[in-house]
């Protein structure tokens, strides 16, 4: 049984770099993507000039450059982080050295120049992905629940609706969400148990989601064999669904 979702939107993209020719090539690169369009809708030379316009008009997507004068790309990044709506950040850079302080700040993908169309194309699965997560409906979720995440000597607050699902790994949970992973220390059990409204069972090692829930599949599975495998909105993974929860994953898609 598979459920097909509604033709996305054309993404709403804001590009910001200080060099108006690489604006320009990028632009042009970008109206050659077709799954999924987006459509430029602003640009910016400097991190100021990007902030003052996103206030007005806000995006899904910023393509954002990291050497800029004044405020460089990196903290421009995390000031979008505080806007009511979060835009998806894909870094695009001639310098590659700055990749993982990039994800750590949540981006959805890091390009370097010479940007290539498959790349970028990529990026804009990945930033459509996000961009469903954020638009979905999080009704009946409180405005601050929220997880707090300990990590790499970093704390980080999570808001509790941008998690797509918990996954049980060995000794700790894989905390996934549209942009990224994080690492849980905890019980899968206590989870379900506190979050039960929203979030569902599908294995022993995994909750998803409910509003997530788009597919159910036939799938293979190297340590079960054949089975069944639950399809989520804003991930390219399936996850496995026992025998046990496959009634209550179909009641999701059904309802």
């Amino acid at each position: 049984m598979n459920m097909s979702l509604a033709a996305p939107k054309r993404l709403q993209v804001m590009v910001v770099d200080d060099e108006p020719l690489a604006r320009s090539r990028l632009r042009t690169l970008l109206g050659d993507c077709k799954a999924p369009a987006a459509d430029v809708v602003a640009e910016a030379a400097n991190a100021s000039q990007a902030l003052e316009l996103l206030r007005r008009q806000p995006v899904d997507l910023v393509f954002l450059d990291i050497h800029m004068p004044g405020a460089d790309g990196l903290a421009l990044a995390e000031s979008l982080r505080a806007l009511p709506r979060s835009p998806a950040v894909v870094f695009v850079t001639a310098h590659a050295e700055h990749a993982v302080q990039a994800f750590e700040l949540e981006a959805v993908d890091y390009l370097t120049k010479p940007v290539r169309i498959e790349r970028l194309q990529a990026a804009l699965q990945k930033a459509e992905r996000f961009a469903q997560i954020q638009s979905g409906p999080v009704a009946n979720f409180a405005s601050d629940e929220v997880l707090v995440i300990q990590e790499r000597h970093r704390t980080e607050r999570v808001p509790l609706h941008q998690v797509i699902y918990f996954k049980a790994e060995l000794k700790y949970i894989t905390v996934r969400t549209a942009a990224r992973h994080y690492i849980l220390d905890g019980s899968l059990n206590d989870l379900e148990e506190k979050y039960r409204e929203h979030y569902v069972r599908v294995h022993r090692n995994a909750i998803v989601a409910r509003r997530a829930v788009r597919a159910l599949e036939k799938h293979f599975d190297p340590e079960e064999g054949d089975g069944w495998a639950v399809r989520l909105q804003g991930v390219d993974e399936l996850l496995s669904v026992s025998r046990r929860q496959l009634a209550v994953v179909r009641g999701l898609i059904t309802q």
